[in-house]
């Protein structure tokens, strides 16, 4: 197994970043949780940017409504071969984004700003202390408590798994 930074192919996979409720106020939220970051669009910019490093595409959707963000999955599913999601707002209450997620029967990686396992105070916790996703358990993975850098380990690992053609059994 190599240990270099460089893929193994030089496949251009197709990856959504789905941002839910509240990331459109990004910019104005607690710096102590989300940093210095000014805006959504500086997230996507930043993300989309790393992407094409990478050598993938990236495509971002945000939205403060989760029939939009049901939607986007089922209208994407086909063209995309993995997910991104910070399901903010969503991450206690979205059933429903979780299981069109995994419908799509292609990886997701859940990201987080904060590290939502932390107790009140804690490290890059919340200030209301630990939550519990409802879209981990399906999840192929999850990066969190990184802020904005949550998404680079997610696209990193995500780009990487579906270079691996044995990746949880999948042939790509």
């Amino acid at each position: 197994m190599s240990h270099s930074i460089n893929r193994v192919t030089d496949k251009r996979h197709r990856i959504a970043v789905i941002d839910g409720p509240n990331m459109s106020n990004l910019g104005a939220r607690s710096k102590k949780v989300y940093g210095a970051i000014g805006s959504l669009d500086e997230l996507k910019a930043f993300v989309v940017g790393f992407g094409s490093d990478l050598g993938v595409e990236v495509s971002t959707f945000s939205s403060n409504y989760e029939g939009a963000i049901l939607e986007f999955i089922h209208e994407s599913a086909e063209r995309i071969d993995g997910y991104i999601i910070n399901p903010a707002g969503l991450t206690t209450v979205g059933e429903a984004v979780r299981h069109a997620l995994e419908e799509t029967t292609k990886p997701v990686v859940e990201v987080h700003f904060s590290n939502i396992t932390s107790g009140a105070g804690g490290a890059r916790g919340l200030g209301g202390g630990a939550i519990q996703s409802t879209l981990t358990h399906t999840a192929t993975g999850l990066c969190m408590g990184m802020r904005q850098y949550s998404y680079i380990g997610a696209l990193t690992a995500l780009v990487f798994s579906l270079d691996d053609q044995g990746f949880l059994g999948a042939q790509q």
